[in-house]
């Protein structure tokens, strides 16, 4: 935790500082004095994904995480959300229990992207035997998926395009806007079991079956995203990056462990569809980050991260007492600290 949060605040340090941003005012509106409060529902998810070449098999693997109701305020480019899965949201479906620390950040400073990933779960359940309507479900509570990743993206036209107004609402999109997006991600992955992680069947031989998949992906990125709005306040906003990786992947089989190189293509993709106003706004977005590795041993796999959301948003000028000791958070004024 100590280490995530002194990356989030490096990186947003660094990238305020390139130099003096100037809006253009016509196209967005920012609130940077303005606490902006959100009442919210969310679910965070990491899964993997393996379709087995030989057999034409699919198989996606789900964790059982929980729909979370939270609150959260953002001040001058610093936000805070606090949620907890309430049990009459979350009713059993006899999948089984996930034990997770989910650490998904995205930042969106001034002209860039920022978006990391710390993912940490145990406890896993064949999501096709649900779909499927299967008596027993595939459950393998010892199953651990982790990924730890960074994007970072240049936003070309970041004077008429702001994604704080999409994402954190802390800014107000007024007219259509859309910019081209360049950068650079990473990421390692790993996902393993105490035994075999696919379910037995006579199609499958046991000796291609395997305990451990993991890699190492890292990249240059460039994709597009755009905000159209309409009737001054409805917005939709898309945004698809694609990354060209060099992609390392190695399975273990049998304690035998195979490696494979190559160049791998990932897709980014974000969504964001709601009302915003200069006082409160209701939105729902969902962002997804699909890392695919090279076949290996007639197997292809994808890690599979995303995160949906449902906002209630209101704005408002803090006052004399409250001011203060919001202040002493934000990021400009720890900038301007450091400079002295």
């Amino acid at each position: 935790m100590k280490f995530y949060f002194l990356l989030v605040f490096c990186l947003t340090v660094v990238l305020e500082s390139f130099g003096q941003f100037q809006p253009d005012t016509t196209y967005f509106e920012n609130y940077p004095d303005q606490l902006t409060t959100r009442f919210y529902t969310s679910r965070k998810y990491t899964s993997f994904l393996v379709r087995d070449q030989v057999t034409d098999q699919s198989y996606r693997f789900e964790p059982n995480s929980t729909l979370n109701l939270g609150i959260g305020a953002t001040y001058d480019d610093f936000t805070l959300n606090l949620a907890y899965g309430f049990g009459f949201m979350n009713p059993d479906r006899s999948t089984g229990k996930t034990k997770y620390l989910d650490l998904q950040a995205h930042m969106y400073p001034n002209k860039f992207v920022i978006d990391f990933f710390g993912q940490f779960y145990r406890g896993y359940y064949l999501l096709d035997d649900l779909r499927a309507g299967e008596d027993e479900v595939f459950i393998l509570p010892e199953m651990r998926m982790q990924q730890v990743g960074l994007n970072v993206q240049y936003l070309m036209n970041g004077e008429r395009l702001s994604l704080k107004a999409a994402f954190l609402q802390s800014a107000w999109q007024k007219k259509s806007a859309g910019s081209l997006v360049v950068g650079m991600e990473g990421y390692g992955s790993r996902v393993n079991n105490n035994d075999l992680i696919l379910p037995p069947s006579p199609e499958l031989l046991e000796q291609r079956n395997f305990d451990r998949i993991a890699s190492v992906d890292f990249g240059p990125n460039v994709g597009y995203v755009h905000t159209l709005v309409f009737a001054k306040h409805f917005f939709i906003t898309g945004m698809l990056s694609a990354n060209l990786a060099v992609n390392r992947v190695a399975m273990d089989i049998e304690g035998v462990r195979e490696v494979n190189w190559g160049m791998s293509p990932n897709i980014f993709w974000r969504g964001f569809v709601g009302y915003n106003s200069d006082r409160w706004s209701i939105n729902a977005n969902y962002v997804q980050n699909r890392v695919r590795n090279q076949t290996i041993n007639d197997m292809e796999s994808v890690f599979l991260v995303g995160n949906y959301r449902f906002n209630f948003v209101y704005r408002f000028i803090p006052g004399p007492k409250l001011k203060p000791k919001l202040d002493f958070f934000s990021p400009k004024r720890i900038i301007g600290s450091l400079k002295k």
